[in-house]
């Protein structure tokens, strides 16, 4: 152990977690389990239906599939931890543990945020230009926009993780937050910190804005190119193919927004626990059932792949 002053630097942080064992939190944890093996299924079986589907071998797919798969990686970095802490009645987390943590949730936090912002892209092209639909969206500039996504995240992530555990942390160990959300990590550090926090808000803002700014301008010429057409049943089909990405979109960055645009005044730790539970837990479930239930070509998929393994067992 290092000294800072006369205190001693800590080697570790004690996570406080969401809940207490008290019968309504006993309650509310069996909820998120629930919740938690529903996304893992819901993404799980969104990512293998567009791989094995070729009717699902589009670009707006190809998205898809990789936001499934962040919503699962996302989930699986908070909750199993949170679920064994809670079970154990143990919440140590190494420095190095707390790091890794910080580095992969903000690396696919950020990778959300630009996908989103590629996939809204995606559907302003197919339907502003869709004579050009498979060149302008060709499998290239896919795969280029899903490396792109990673990159941004990743560097965000790598960011945060190393300036936020440079700082000395004495004193208290206790991060009041059920995993190391930099903010709550922050809290602890012995040494002034103000200059950093505002570094991280400019950052943040900048981090959702940009991909929003470039959602809402994609959205806004799509609404004008839909209003310039003749046919309704085409209006319908054009915003019928954009309004399980706009749900998803505001579940995100209605979430994201409220934790790291609000100056640091303004937080509270109840508040920042019950906001980093809706996108680390909720949003996960929810996306594959948006997509799911009011898309008639992954419904179809599903029903597919079900006669499939029922004719396997017909057989066997």
């Amino acid at each position: 152990m290092a000294w800072a002053g006369n205190q001693t630097l800590i080697s570790h942080f004690v996570l406080l977690g969401l809940f207490t064992h008290s019968p309504l939190h006993l309650f509310l944890f069996s909820v998120i389990v629930v919740m938690f093996l529903v996304a893992l299924s819901g993404n799980g079986l969104m990512t293998l239906l567009i791989h094995v589907d070729s009717r699902l071998h589009s670009p707006m797919y190809f998205f898809l599939s990789w936001l499934s798969l962040m919503d699962l990686m996302l989930a699986s970095t908070i909750i199993p931890r949170m679920a064994v802490d809670f079970l154990l009645g143990g919440s140590s987390i190494s420095f190095a543990g707390c790091g890794l943590q910080i580095l992969f949730f903000l690396t696919l936090l950020g990778d959300e945020c630009f996908l989103l912002a590629f996939m809204a892209y995606d559907r302003y092209v197919a339907i502003s230009n869709p004579l050009r639909y498979s060149a302008v969206m060709s499998r290239r500039v896919c795969w280029l926009m899903v490396a792109g996504s990673w990159l941004f995240g990743l560097v965000d992530g790598l960011i945060q993780a190393i300036f936020t555990l440079r700082f000395p942390y004495c004193g208290s160990q206790e991060i009041d937050h059920f995993f190391c959300e930099v903010p709550a990590v922050l809290k602890l550090a012995c040494a002034d910190t103000s200059l950093y926090k505002t570094m991280i808000y400019v950052c943040c803002v900048l981090m959702l804005l940009l991909p929003f700014s470039a959602i809402s301008a994609s959205y806004l010429r799509i609404l004008v190119t839909v209003l310039h057409m003749h046919s309704a049943e085409g209006r319908r089909k054009a915003l019928a193919t954009c309004s399980s990405h706009m749900a998803v979109v505001s579940l995100f960055y209605g979430a994201a927004m409220v934790t790291y645009m609000r100056p640091q005044a303004y937080h509270s730790s109840q508040q920042d626990k019950v906001v980093s539970a809706f996108y680390t837990m909720i949003t996960p479930m929810l996306n594959p059932l948006i997509y799911s239930l009011r898309n008639k070509e992954v419904t179809g998929a599903l029903r597919k792949l079900l006669g499939r393994c029922a004719c396997g067992r017909g057989q066997g």
